[in-house]
């Protein structure tokens, strides 16, 4: 057997909601043949939501680690995880996706020293950035949102059929203050970005990596490690026995979490959890895989009724919730209103459910 060697490994990282998985899941539909891709996501949240939106296929493995920032734990939990993935899987081409509230500056270094220089070959750091963002000073002022954005090599600019005018003007007048200077900037809008971006992705050059080990968070990497209740985890939540929720709750760097577990054959009211959704408070973030009576759902849901996405996941239900912990947040009473969107056992799940 061949030793790895020289894997093409890409970082996309970028805050909370920014469409990380959006875009990975874009790639992964437009994969080149014959490729067999590993890719590791990290999650603010306990229970990890984006791996069983990306799903998995004979050629893509995802594997998750819920609960806290890879940069944190990159001595322990990251580097064992990582490492077991890539021998078991021996991909051709390695993604990961980092918390959206944590800093890769750590993760970088790792990945781009040792004996993991020699396995992986790190191209240039992808930071998603949805513009609309800007108009939230609880984002724009948060050290991770602009730390994501300083290390990036390029950015990419999502939700381009969601903004206005204004906002594109905005990204201009924001980098132009800040001091930010990727080396690239492109748009990605409802078509996605094309997988050249990522094929075609150069290698990362030294003077970046330089730039990152000056990082202040890299520094002092025990302020951003001591901000989250819970170190991340290694092995995946057991599935909760039928006839209610498991609750997990979370907290670090300025944000609050709750996540939910249902078994498989629970199944839930899509016009109801529609209702649920579009009463919560707005920057309350929300993901999740659902078991409908239409068949397996992602959140969030499409502003245009009838283009739900499907999703592929089958083992469980689950939607985790974060929001700004100065905000005042029934959860206790979301929680109910949410039981209320569970369908009794009598009802169908749908033919494609």
């Amino acid at each position: 057997m061949q030793p790895l060697a020289s894997i093409p490994t890409h970082v996309i990282t970028g805050f909370l909601g920014s469409g990380k998985s959006q875009l990975i899941r874009h790639w992964i539909d437009r994969k080149p043949v014959g490729e067999r891709w590993a890719i590791l996501i990290n999650e603010f949240g306990q229970v990890g939501i984006d791996q069983a939106i990306v799903g998995e296929r004979d050629d893509v493995t995802v594997q998750g680690v819920p609960g806290g920032c890879l940069c944190c734990q990159v001595a322990t939990v990251f580097r064992s995880v990582l490492v077991q993935l890539l021998r078991r899987e021996r991909p051709d081409r390695l993604l990961i996706e980092p918390s959206g509230l944590g800093h890769p500056a750590g993760l970088l270094e790792v990945l781009g020293g040792g004996d993991l220089a020699q396995v992986l070959d790190l191209r240039q750091v992808i930071t998603v950035f949805d513009a609309r963002r800007l108009d939230d000073p609880r984002v724009t002022n948060h050290s991770t949102f602009i730390d994501q954005l300083a290390v990036a090599d390029g950015w990419v600019l999502s939700m381009q059929d969601l903004l206005e005018d204004e906002h594109r003007q905005g990204v201009e007048r924001w980098r132009q203050e800040s001091g930010l200077a990727p080396s690239w900037m492109v748009p990605s809008g409802a078509k996605g970005l094309p997988i050249s971006h990522l094929l075609d992705s150069p290698a990362r050059c030294r003077q970046n990596a330089r730039r990152d080990a000056q990082s202040l968070l890299l520094r002092r990497p025990s302020l951003h490690a001591e901000a989250f209740d819970s170190p991340p985890s290694t092995s995946e939540a057991p599935a909760p026995i039928a006839g209610g929720a498991a609750r997990q709750n979370g907290h670090g760097l300025g944000y609050r979490s709750a996540s939910w577990h249902w078994h498989r054959e629970e199944c839930f009211d899509l016009a109801a959890l529609e209702q649920w959704w579009k009463q919560l408070p707005s920057g309350v973030r929300v993901k999740g895989v659902m078991r409908t009576g239409r068949g397996w759902r992602t959140f969030p849901l499409p502003s245009v009724p009838g283009n739900e996405a499907q999703a592929s996941w089958r083992k469980d239900s689950r939607l985790e919730m974060i929001w700004p912990e100065d905000m005042e947040l029934d959860i206790d009473g979301l929680e109910r209103a949410l039981e209320q969107c569970r369908r009794r056992p009598s009802g169908e799940a749908g033919p494609d459910a």
